[in-house]
């Protein structure tokens, strides 16, 4: 079993990081002072060998506890490399400020500074190579049989069903679930080559004598009453458990824990944009970004008001009521792109292709997404923002409300003039309800370099919009 190897090879990994940080710490040293790089040897104002070679006896360990502490020695089966590229980031920028702050504090100027620059280098690379190698080879004997993870589900839910599709499709996780206990579905039942092997309660008899690595519990919402007994009976066993939620579709992959003295609080969206820090960042954004966009494309501002006024009666800013932040309306601007109509005749429903309404100004306007420009003055205002979801109609707010689940999260955050939706070819005339998707996306993991990366595609793609009429 996985619990019987997995001490051995968390030595093994330990040592093998020793190994490199050691590795990379002596490459180091021998680059900046005993290679053709560097042609000034060690001398005056330098630092004898020993007194480096000393230093590994802090180093190496210090950067096993900084590697512990990002959590590079917990299980990453079902994990990308991703995250455990962070980790080495992290722990080597700790590492690095860790041994530049000892040197001041020391007070030592002669230890080479560009030396610790090279290590860093270089074992952020080596570890990262190693680690990827060994996530590489554990894949493959995984995906052959080897290495394998037996799991047992107690509870047959939606979740459950999730579960064993993705312990299916990624057979280089190494997982492997044996059946399922449900006390609602009939024994021999089959979902995807896993059967439902019997009743909850014979876990009292599986536990003692099944060699399982670990018990995902995985009740249906209507059993949760009997969680706690589960848990426990399963934790007697020493038998590692983990929860699987049947509530999914109400919280989020990354939901937003507090602890309120003890007791741990669920929120059900985690909106990142709730933080003072955040709002205030993405504001001065809004705000410098809106600006400068106003000034630096007057003349097209300019050009543009001209061919609407000659294009036919009516004004030349179209003004229509939409919903915004906390879902209070405002007023949003864009260029004229239809000739004048009636209250009424506006409010009918969406615009469509080939549309009589529509002028031939307008029409070029509304394929180039120029007609939206004058919302860099509701984005000025504080209406909207440079990025975020589109504002929609109030009607139509109240409509979609109805028919398409979590719509309204998207008044959670200010409307923006581009959003994740939009550059990806959700707009005008396409699926509301994959436009909400991506707008729960980009609501729930904002950060200030994905506006800036939702901008960039903006300029390289986001301006023709296929699906406008």
């Amino acid at each position: 079993m996985i619990k019987d190897n997995q001490r051995y090879f968390n030595r093994l990994h330990v040592l093998l990081d020793a190994l490199v940080v050691a590795i990379s710490y002596i490459m180091s040293w021998y680059i900046r002072f005993d290679s053709f790089l560097y042609p000034m040897a060690p001398g005056v104002g330098y630092l004898p060998r020993e007194i480096y070679f000393f230093a590994l006896y802090f180093i190496v360990p210090g950067y096993i506890v900084l590697y512990d502490m990002f959590g590079m020695y917990t299980p990453k089966r079902a994990t990308g490399s991703k995250k455990e590229i962070s980790g080495i980031l992290k722990s080597n920028i700790t590492g690095a400020g860790i041994f530049l702050i000892t040197l001041y504090a020391v007070n030592e100027p002669n230890f080479s500074r560009s030396m610790i620059a090279l290590f860093f280098v270089i074992n952020v690379v080596f570890t990262t190579l190693m680690r990827q190698w060994i996530r590489l080879v554990l894949h493959h004997f995984r995906a052959k049989g080897y290495n394998l993870k037996h799991i047992l589900l107690v509870g047959y839910s939606r979740a459950a069903e999730e579960y064993i599709k993705r312990i299916n499709s990624n057979p280089q996780w190494g997982y492997v679930v044996r059946g399922i206990l449900d006390d609602h579905v009939p024994s021999g039942t089959m979902y995807k080559g896993v059967k439902v092997i019997g009743t909850i309660n014979n876990l009292e008899v599986i536990l003692p004598e099944s060699k399982l690595d670990e018990i995902a519990v995985s009740l249906a919402l209507q059993d949760y009453g009997r969680l706690e007994e589960i848990v426990e009976m399963c934790e007697k066993s020493g038998v590692h458990t983990k929860f699987i939620p049947d509530y999914n579709s109400i919280v989020p992959s990354k939901p937003y824990t507090e602890d309120l003295q003890g007791l741990p609080v669920i929120n059900i969206r985690h909106v990142p944009l709730t933080n003072t820090v955040n709002q205030v960042m993405k504001r001065a954004v809004d705000v410098v970004g809106s600006a400068v966009g106003i000034v630096v494309i007057s003349p097209l501002l300019l050009v543009l008001a001209i061919a609407v006024k000659l294009s036919g009666p009516g004004p030349v800013i179209f003004k229509q009521e939409r919903v915004g932040l906390h879902n209070k309306t405002f007023r949003m601007y864009k260029f004229r792109s239809m000739v004048l109509q009636t209250d009424t005749d506006e409010k009918k429903g969406w615009t469509t292709e080939n549309d009589p309404r529509v002028t031939p100004v307008g029409s070029f306007m509304r394929r180039t997404s120029l007609d939206e420009l004058p919302q860099l003055w509701n984005i000025l205002k504080g209406d909207m923002s440079l990025v975020g979801p589109r504002p929609e109609r109030p009607q139509f707010v109240e409509q979609f409300k109805e028919e398409i689940p979590r719509y309204m999260i998207k008044h959670q955050v200010r409307p923006g003039l581009t959003g994740w939706a939009q550059v990806n070819g959700w707009r005008g005339d396409s699926s509301i309800r994959r436009r909400i998707e991506h707008d729960i996306y980009y609501i729930e993991n904002w950060t200030m370099w994905f506006d800036i990366k939702i901008m960039f595609m903006t300029l390289f793609k986001g301006f023709v919009n296929k699906n406008a009429y």
